[in-house]
């Protein structure tokens, strides 16, 4: 475990694994560009590690310059112009290896990209140590991969945190914050509020309920409150950037929360990824999407009996009651398949009395918290 600055990293990549990786790409290049003499073009700051470790791997002659991406305001052109600084040589003509240490977003590449194709190149290929599919967004390709690797924030090995890290031989990952974030799923009747009551209390979390959290910021007027109203006037569905932002200021008015309960949210795996972001945010997870399981008579029939003190007219007519309960399966159907491929996914026994259903969960927090 390391520090910089004010956040924890843990060991993630060796050195060894990277070694492989980089020999792994040097391999294929010393195959592809045999008897050709490439110009490699290290992209700083970051790329100077993985770039000297390829470029000595090299076994032809080569030319080398290390730039960085930047730009200019264009003379005879609106806005600013890309260029990379610290080029010295003429491309025209020339077959040139750009070496990054990571590939995320891919803004960056698109930018040289750009820049290579207007300055005469008779190709160009790109080498990088990692590569994040799931954050990628562009469709250029990239030729020589040393490793793929989540969405994580990474150190070592020239990536840096604010400055610091680019010296470690290794690569580190942000460690999560120890919180327990549990999205809470239940059928209409299966006593979803009233085990969220007992476990915030057991466990010391957080309940946001959306519900509550929606008639909150109505009823007291915020500025998220006008706005998700003015949707609800109109008959609308509330957008979930809307949505999203209420329960990240719920999240953000609890700094030093041991974790939160997610009551009514996500519906749509849409909103499952928002959430995500949101919690990547503050440096913490989802942990668990716990559902109650109960047969659907035994809904219908605890419903129908609530019904006669409640007052809901939704409570009274069977018919309403089983189209809430169809309603229920189709939204947590996508989310099931969504949080199962996360290993997040966990159905539980909702039959019983309060304190064995609250048990059977308590059994999933404890096994979670002890991971």
């Amino acid at each position: 475990m390391i520090q910089l600055h004010d956040l924890k990293f843990e060991p993630f990549i060796s050195e060894e694994r990277i070694t492989t990786a980089i020999e792994k790409i040097s391999a294929q290049l010393n195959r592809d560009y045999d008897g050709i003499t490439p110009v490699f073009l290290g992209i700083l700051n970051g790329a100077f590690l993985v770039a000297s470790e390829v470029i000595k791997r090299f076994e032809g002659n080569c030319e080398v310059a290390f730039v960085k991406l930047g730009s200019y305001e264009g003379i005879s052109t609106t806005g600013n112009v890309e260029t990379l600084i610290g080029l010295n040589q003429s491309l025209i003509g020339r077959e040139v290896i750009v070496i990054e240490d990571i590939v995320d977003t891919g803004h960056t590449l698109a930018a040289i990209d750009g820049i290579l194709k207007n300055s005469g190149v008779a190709g160009y290929r790109v080498v990088t140590l990692f590569f994040k599919p799931e954050a990628y967004k562009k469709d250029l390709k990239i030729d020589y991969i040393g490793m793929e690797i989540p969405n994580d924030f990474i150190v070592g090995y020239g990536l840096d945190y604010d400055g610091l890290g680019r010296n470690l031989s290794q690569i580190y990952k942000l460690k999560k914050a120890n919180m327990t974030n549990l999205v809470l799923f239940g059928p209409p009747g299966a006593g979803k509020g009233t085990q969220a009551s007992v476990l915030k209390d057991k466990y010391q979390l957080i309940h946001i309920s959306t519900g509550d959290v929606f008639r909150y910021n109505i009823k007291n007027e915020t500025e998220l409150g006008k706005n998700a109203k003015s949707y609800m006037d109109k008959g609308q569905l509330v957008p979930d950037d809307v949505t999203i932002k209420m329960l990240g200021a719920e999240v953000d008015k609890n700094p030093g929360a041991k974790g939160f309960i997610f009551d009514g949210f996500p519906r749509t795996v849409a909103q499952a990824e928002a959430l995500s972001d949101l919690l990547s945010e503050k440096n913490t997870e989802v942990s668990a999407m716990i559902a109650l399981e109960v047969d659907d008579e035994i809904l219908v029939e605890r419903l129908l009996e609530r019904g006669k003190t409640s007052g809901r007219k939704d409570d009274a007519d069977e018919a309403i009651i089983r189209e809430r309960i169809r309603v229920y399966y189709e939204e947590t159907a996508i989310l099931k398949q969504y949080y199962l491929k996360q290993d997040k996914y966990f159905g539980v026994d909702g039959v019983g009395s309060v304190d064995d259903i609250t048990q059977r969960i308590s059994k999933v927090i404890d096994s979670i918290q002890a991971e």
